[in-house]
């Protein structure tokens, strides 16, 4: 893709979209925009996506997308210029009913104006095409803070079956941006004891619990927690090893992996992050004891609010903002009792559980083209293949 920077240069980047599976319905994944964003990790991505989408019981399949570019100097013109790029690129494969983008790392929903732009120039008005538009051009009400408010739906599900109060919970939570705010005022909002957050300039910790929403005030207005007051400062990666009753790392992967695992004293870990606890550290936690609330659960209240969106936009109409969180919490504590109740009845983790739920469903839907037995099929429960 060649985009021309402000200062007249011509420059060409790798951008991408893989469509992992459509089985279950469109495809549907996010665009990111970083030196990441290489061909292997936007495959593995993709492939996430149509797992999360089957676990959590919305009709989507899994795809993904990224231009392979590091945007942290770009202009406004130059992003500009590089998402309508892209969009003319891919615009043959995606559409409302094809393959729906949405965005992710450094991509936002003025981002999303532009690819839809772009797209409907092409095309004509299509505003399901897209997700996680600003609100005047088809966005939900409540899209930004979905995903860290799916968070805390889905630590409240195995409070309760633990019979925990939130008043008696603990909460630490690296990473204080849009998600890791979201959770941790959602978190102190349902009556959690919020006692410790981080963000990349530092951390804080207030074991009587912090005053969160001026915390976020402090946030929006430095762009740091650095200094907030009424806490004391400590070192930011400390926060993984305080003694706390529940760990949310909202930040980026593999922060919990072989080295220092067995410095975590939380006994609940809520992965918001994709792929923080590395596949050794998770299978010494759990040998401990310790409750993993997998990625794949814990951080899909962003891809359901997406799906929410595109419904109201293939049916015209605007949901007001508790409707759409009313039905985000409905269908969290659904996904979750499905995948606990594989967990124990299989006598395995949550985070094989729900890939147990995933696979299956999209098997069942794979299966459903050559079988004319709609008998032979339990839409939830897990059930063997049937003869064909």
């Amino acid at each position: 893709m060649p985009v021309r920077r402000d200062t007249g240069e011509l420059e060409t980047y790798i951008g991408y979209r893989v469509q992992h599976n459509n089985a279950r319905g469109p495809f549907k994944g996010g665009v990111r925009y970083d030196t990441s964003a290489n061909i292997d990790e936007i495959r593995a991505l993709a492939a996430l996506m149509t797992w999360k989408t089957a676990a959590v019981g919305i009709p989507f399949g899994g795809a993904k997308g990224g231009i392979e570019v590091d945007v942290t100097d770009f202009s406004r013109n130059e992003l500009e210029s590089l998402t309508r790029t892209y969009t003319r690129q891919i615009a043959p494969n995606i559409g409302p009913t094809t393959d729906i983008p949405a965005p992710d790392m450094y991509t936002d929903s003025h981002v999303m104006a532009w690819l839809l732009d772009e797209y409907e120039q092409l095309r004509g008005h299509s505003p399901g095409v897209v997700t996680g538009k600003p609100v005047p051009l088809g966005g939900s009400h409540g899209r930004d803070r979905a995903t860290g408010h799916g968070c805390i739906d889905v630590l409240d599900e195995a409070m309760r079956r633990r019979r925990i109060e939130p008043s008696d919970t603990t909460v630490a939570v690296q990473g204080f941006g849009n998600v890791g705010s979201w959770a941790a005022r959602t978190a102190a909002k349902r009556g959690y004891r919020v006692v410790a957050v981080s963000d990349r300039h530092g951390a804080v910790l207030n074991g009587r619990g912090l005053d969160v929403a001026s915390l976020s005030e402090h946030h929006t207005e430095t762009r740091s927690i650095a200094d907030a007051p009424g806490a004391d400062v400590i070192e930011r990666d400390d926060i993984l090893e305080l003694a706390v009753d529940v760990l949310i790392p909202a930040a980026v992967g593999e922060v919990i992996h072989a080295a220092n695992h067995h410095a975590v004293r939380a006994q609940i870990i809520v992965e918001w992050a994709n792929h923080p606890v590395t596949p050794y550290a998770d299978a010494a936690l759990t040998e401990r004891g310790v409750l993993i609330l997998p990625d794949i659960l814990a951080n899909a209240g962003g891809v359901i609010a997406s799906y929410f969106e595109w419904v109201q936009n293939i049916q015209q109409v605007q949901w007001s903002e508790t409707a759409v969180l009313d039905q985000l919490d409905s269908t969290l504590a659904t996904a979750y009792a499905a995948i606990a109740d594989v967990a124990k009845d299989r006598g395995c983790g949550l985070r094989a559980a729900a890939y147990i739920v995933a696979v299956d469903r999209v098997a069942v839907a794979l299966a459903c083209v050559e079988c004319s037995d709609c008998r032979a099929w339990n839409a939830v429960a897990i059930s063997p293949r049937p003869e064909r």
